[in-house]
C-alpha cells in the first residue's frame, strides 16, 4: 500500500534547540534536502523518497524540508472550490520540456508545415487517418476492452458493425474522439460533458452506464487490481454545481494573461483531465471522458496534431503508474505536480513517436517516388492508385476495401473501387470476396518489385 506523507514539522519545532530535536544532529544533511527535486531532477512522492534518505535521518523532518521547498515554488491551479481542497503545482523540467515540444511540433501551423513539406501526398493523409484510430482503441483497452488492436482496426477500417460489448466500447470511443474534435469551438459546459459521455458509452450497456447522466449516489469508488479502494469521489450532492464552477474556470483565458495567472493550455488540459477523474461524475466511463476532454481542450487551442497522438497507448502500457499519479496527488494535499509530470512524460514520448513516424514516412515517400519513377508502373497508375500502392508497400495497411479507401482518400466509392480493381488487373493486388465486399491485398513484395522494376 502507498505510504502517505506524515504531518509536517513546524518551523518552530524544526529549529527549536532542544536535546530531543534530531534536526540539530545533522543540520547540513537536512538542509541539503530543502529542494523540490531529488538529485536526479525527479519530483518524487514521500512513498518513493522515504527509501532514499539515509538510515538514521528522521523521515518526518526530511519530508518537511522537501515540502517546504515545494510550497515556496508552488503555483495555484484548478482555482475553484470544486475539489474540496486547494490544488497547486510546480513547473518541473519534465513539464517545461513537454511544453517546449508541444509548442514547436503539435500546433496547427506545425502540422500544416509537415503536410506541406511532405507534399500533397495522399499516403501521409492515409497514415494520419490511421493514427486517429489509435487513441479510441487504446483508451478502450485501458478500461478493459479485450479486443486486440488488429481486430479493432479491421472493424474501424471496414466500417463493420461491432459484435461484442468490447467492440462497442471501441466504436463509442472512436465516436467520442470525433465528437471532441467537432466540438472544439464550444466552451465547456455541463451539457458538453454529459453529451461527451452519452456519445462515448451509448449502446455499450445502458443499464450500467446511464449515458449522459451524472451519478446520483455515493456508491461509486475506484479500486486497484487487488480490489482495494484507492479513491472515493466527492459526494454526489452538489456535483453539478462543482462541475459548473470547473467549467467556468476552464473557460477563462489563462493563456492570454501576463505574469501571475498565466497557464499554458497543455497544463490546463492535464488539470481538466485530473479533475474529471477525481470527481468521477458518471457511474462508468469517467476515464474516457476525462481523456476526451484533455484532447478537446488542446483542439480548442489549435494543438491539432493531437488528433494523431495517442497518449492512451502509453497509459495502457503502464496503468499502475497512471493510477499512482492520481494517488500521489490526492494523498499529498492535492499537489497536482505528480499527475502533471507523469502526463507530460507520456506526452513527450507520444509526440516523439509521432515525429519519428513522420520522418520515416517522409523517407518512405521519397524512396517510393524514386522506385515508381524507375518502374513500368509510373505512367499506368492514377494518383489514388499510387497512394494505395505506397501504403501497402510500406505496411501501413494490409487489406483494402472500396469503403476504407473512399474514407481515407476522400473520394467517391466508384473512384475507390475503380482504383482497387485497376491495381488488381495490373497484377499488383489480389482480389478476394469477404462477405458482401471485395478485399484487396498486396501481392508478394519481392515478386511485385521484380515484375515492375526497370520497365
Amino acid at each position: 500500500m502507498l505510504k502517505s506523507p506524515p504531518p509536517l514539522v513546524s518551523h518552530e519545532q524544526l529549529f527549536a534547540q532542544t536535546a530531543e530535536n534530531r534536526f540539530w544532529q545533522s543540520p547540513a544533511e537536512y538542509l541539503a534536502l530543502h529542494k523540490p527535486l531529488d538529485d536526479q531532477g525527479r519530483y518524487l512522492h514521500f512513498d518513493q523518497l522515504r527509501h532514499r534518505w539515509r538510515a538514521g535521518l528522521d523521515p518526518r523532518i526530511c519530508w518537511s524540508m522537501v515540502k517546504s521547498a515545494r510550497l515556496s515554488q508552488q503555483m495555484p491551479i484548478l482555482a475553484h472550490d470544486g475539489l474540496h481542497a486547494s490544488a497547486g503545482y510546480v513547473l518541473t523540467p519534465v513539464a517545461q520540456k513537454a511544453i517546449s515540444l508541444v509548442d514547436r511540433h503539435a500546433t496547427l501551423a506545425a502540422l500544416e508545415h509537415m503536410t506541406g513539406h511532405i507534399g500533397e501526398n495522399a499516403h501521409f493523409h492515409y497514415l494520419l487517418n490511421d493514427l486517429i484510430e489509435d487513441e479510441a482503441i487504446s483508451s478502450s483497452q485501458l478500461e478493459g476492452a479485450a479486443t486486440t488492436t488488429a481486430v479493432a482496426k479491421d472493424m474501424l477500417k471496414r466500417n463493420r458493425q461491432p459484435r461484442t460489448p468490447d467492440e462497442r466500447m471501441i466504436i463509442g470511443n472512436f465516436k467520442l474522439m470525433q465528437f471532441a474534435w467537432e466540438q472544439r469551438s464550444e466552451p465547456l459546459s455541463l451539457a458538453l460533458i454529459t453529451r461527451l459521455h452519452e456519445v462515448g458509452v451509448s449502446g455499450i450497456d445502458d443499464a450500467s452506464y446511464s449515458p449522459g447522466q451524472f451519478r446520483l449516489n455515493d456508491d461509486v469508488v475506484v479500486q486497484d487490481g487487488d480490489g482495494n479502494t484507492v479513491h472515493v469521489p466527492p459526494p454526489a450532492r452538489a456535483l453539478a454545481a462543482r462541475l459548473e464552477r470547473l467549467a467556468q474556470w476552464v473557460n477563462l483565458a489563462h493563456h492570454e494573461r501576463d505574469g501571475v495567472g498565466y497557464l499554458h493550455p497543455m497544463i490546463k488540459a492535464i488539470a481538466l483531465h485530473f479533475a474529471i477523474g477525481y470527481e468521477h461524475p458518471f457511474r462508468e466511463g469517467n476515464g474516457r471522458v476525462a481523456r476526451a476532454l484533455f484532447y478537446w481542450y488542446l483542439f480548442r487551442h489549435d494543438f491539432s496534431a493531437f488528433r494523431y497522438i495517442a497518449i492512451s497507448v502509453l497509459l495502457r502500457n503502464a496503468p499502475v503508474k497512471y493510477g499512482k499519479s492520481y494517488l500521489y496527488t490526492e494523498t499529498d494535499e492535492m499537489d497536482l505536480t505528480y499527475f502533471i509530470d507523469y502526463q507530460c512524460s507520456v506526452i513527450t514520448r507520444a509526440l516523439g513517436e509521432f515525429l519519428t513516424l513522420y520522418r520515416q514516412t517522409l523517407t518512405d515517400a521519397l524512396r517510393f517516388d524514386h522506385w515508381l519513377e524507375q518502374s513500368s508502373l509510373f505512367d499506368k497508375l492514377s494518383d489514388k492508385q499510387k497512394a494505395i500502392l505506397q501504403v501497402a508497400l510500406n505496411g501501413i495497411d494490409k487489406e483494402f476495401t472500396a469503403v476504407n479507401v473512399k474514407e481515407n482518400l476522400q473520394c467517391s466509392y466508384n473512384t475507390a473501387s475503380t482504383a482497387l480493381n485497376g491495381l488488381a488487373i495490373l497484377g499488383a493486388f489480389e482480389k478476394t470476396k469477404a462477405g458482401r465486399e471485395w478485399v484487396f491485398t498486396l501481392r508478394n513484395r519481392t515478386a511485385l518489385r521484380d515484375r515492375f522494376d526497370g520497365g
